[in-house]
């Protein structure tokens, strides 16, 4: 097969590749040194590219350097922070399918700017320039907004909120908060506990609130009780819902919220919302 494509102009080859996909053009440039070239090309990591490069471009909140359409790309799939540092847009590496991560800035947390009950920090792991921890409060509320038009279409996407728990946080296992992703007036809901399984102090939080937990319970909508899980950056996720991006500009709205309990908690520090394609 490599014979026969390295009998091709180079620039067949680039057109011929640029209908692959990233994965592949990387593959390829072991193949042969024509291979190589054509594989390397502008003309295939263009396409690649998003369709909105030049808009997202001049979002980025710092200057871009790149030398080549390829070079851009990987860049890209390392993320970059736009709108002023508050969001950050990657590419998935293997489809190039849009990704992006909404800060704890840009989303809408109740009582937020009251400093007895969160504080504006900054976290040495996190992307962004400020993340916020809860002080102490009875219930939370956080909501998060996008516009498809902001992700790559025809793609079923996830929506998870990154956080972690400090050494001194207290009631966050008490009872499961309600998660949900609407689009449309379209809303599914599920439930999430905001601890994972393994933290054994907030299991005996969790022992010791055990009859006022059972109670609480009731009182939000039947889910299968999502837990936080670990990722690659050292934070932990919940995943809030998924949905599905078509042609058209939708807004799509994320939030979790603990409204029922009055259970005072405190040391949960978010990060924000990140939008990631699922498949």
């Amino acid at each position: 097969m490599a014979t026969k494509l390295n009998m091709l102009p180079e620039d067949c080859l680039s057109t011929i590749l640029s209908l692959t996909s990233p994965a592949d053009a990387c593959r390829l440039t072991t193949a042969s040194s024509s291979l190589r070239s054509a594989a390397e090309s502008d003309t295939v990591w263009s396409r690649f590219l998003p369709s909105d490069l030049p808009r997202i471009i001049s979002r980025a909140h710092s200057q871009l350097d790149f030398s080549s359409k390829k070079e851009l790309y990987f860049q890209l799939c390392d993320s970059i922070l736009v709108d002023g540092g508050i969001r950050s847009i990657s590419l998935n590496k293997v489809s190039g399918k849009k990704c992006c991560v909404l800060s704890a800035r840009s989303l809408s947390i109740s009582l937020s700017n009251e400093p007895k009950h969160w504080s504006w920090t900054t976290h040495s792991t996190s992307r962004f320039f400020e993340v916020i921890e809860l002080k102490t409060i009875s219930n939370i509320e956080i909501e998060g907004r996008i516009n498809t038009e902001n992700l790559s279409p025809n793609t079923t996407y996830g929506a998870y909120l990154i956080i972690t728990v400090s050494d001194r946080a207290f009631g966050l296992d008490t009872i499961p908060s309600e998660t949900s992703v609407s689009k449309n007036e379209c809303s599914v809901t599920n439930t999430a506990y905001l601890c994972p399984l393994d933290n054994k102090r907030q299991q005996l939080e969790s022992l010791f609130f055990m009859n006022r937990r059972r109670m609480m319970e009731k009182r939000v909508v039947e889910g299968d009780g999502r837990r936080p899980s670990k990722r690659e950056d050292g934070w932990m996720e919940i995943e809030l819902g998924e949905f599905f991006v078509g042609e058209e500009s939708e807004e799509v709205k994320m939030n979790l919220m603990e409204t029922k309990g009055h259970q005072l908690k405190g040391g949960l520090i978010i990060e924000g919302i990140e939008i990631r394609p699922k498949c």
